[in-house]
């Protein structure tokens, strides 16, 4: 588990190739459950752990700038949303109609805010249902945990540019950044430190997972009640249309954003029994309480 969890941050020092260090992360969830009794702090681990080699994973393909920008793909997502916005994108509709050049007012504080956000919506729908509806916490980790995973194999394997990258090379009439707008005004010398500490991979644009783990956890709130559910579907909602007007993501991302989330929530019963039974396997080695 310790080795799991270190390999990530040593990867430069230790010169680490990206097949060594899924090699030696991807266990570190295993392994915890196989040390440890099976407790609510446990199980917010496992996910922990699940989630700390995520990011790393996300952030890997960034690691050689040079040859992940000599694999991107730029033009495609604009060709869709200039269909989408017959011959206009949607991003730059939006931002023609709605902003004003340099002005950041409370539409764009307001919906930087709820990106912002969105650092704190998936895990924080997640220990709601560890703390109040904690039946329903394994098959929401999982489906969570496989939005996010599947969403990284497609960033390995398609890395797209998003909007205000394409615009600031030249590859679309401008679009404002105002997320980064905003944050320079609102955080000021907190900004930069702020952002690079959480930015990863640039080019993580297709699929959208901010859109779609918001939808996840909409579905996930469904499972408790009418109220978080409506709660859920209103902040991927207000999100969606954030991430469109403030340059960070085409239409065409949040689509596939939905689709990832719809598709594991609609596969999910069938894919289950198997799940479980590996599940079983390993519930078999773990220690028991004394």
């Amino acid at each position: 588990m310790a080795v799991g969890a270190l390999a990530p941050p040593l990867r430069h020092r230790l010169k680490l190739p990206p097949a060594a260090v899924s090699a030696l992360s991807w266990p570190a969830p295993i392994a915890l459950a196989l040390a440890q009794p099976r407790s609510p702090l446990r199980d917010a681990g496992i996910y922990g752990l699940q989630m700390w080699v995520y990011f790393a994973h996300f952030d890997m393909p960034d690691d050689d700038p040079a040859v992940l920008e000599r694999r991107l793909k730029v033009e495609y997502p604009i060709r869709f949303d200039r269909a989408l916005g017959r011959g206009t994108t949607p991003t730059i509709r939006l931002q023609r109609s709605l902003s004003r050049p340099n002005h950041v007012g409370p539409l764009e504080y307001g919906l930087s805010a709820v990106h912002w956000s969105w650092f704190l919506v998936p895990h924080g729908t997640l220990a709601y249902i560890l703390l109040c509806h904690r039946e329903h916490l394994p098959r929401s980790a999982v489906l969570m945990a496989a939005c996010f995973d599947i969403g990284c194999i497609v960033y390995w394997t398609v890395p797209t540019a998003p909007p205000w990258w394409a615009a600031a090379n030249g590859n679309m009439p401008p679009v404002r950044r105002i997320m980064a707008e905003a944050g320079e005004r609102f955080w000021k010398r907190l900004w930069n430190p702020l952002y690079h500490s959480l930015q990863g991979n640039p080019f993580a644009a297709m699929p959208s997972l901010h859109f779609g783990t918001s939808v996840m956890a909409a579905r996930i709130l469904s499972q408790v009640g009418r109220g978080p559910a409506a709660l859920g579907w209103v902040y991927a909602l207000t999100l969606g249309f954030g991430l469109v007007y403030l340059g960070e993501h085409y239409v065409v991302d949040l689509l596939a954003g939905l689709a990832l989330a719809e598709a594991l929530w609609w596969a999910a019963p069938a894919v289950e029994p198997y799940v479980r039974a590996v599940a079983a396997v390993i519930q078999r080695l773990e220690p028991e309480v004394r």
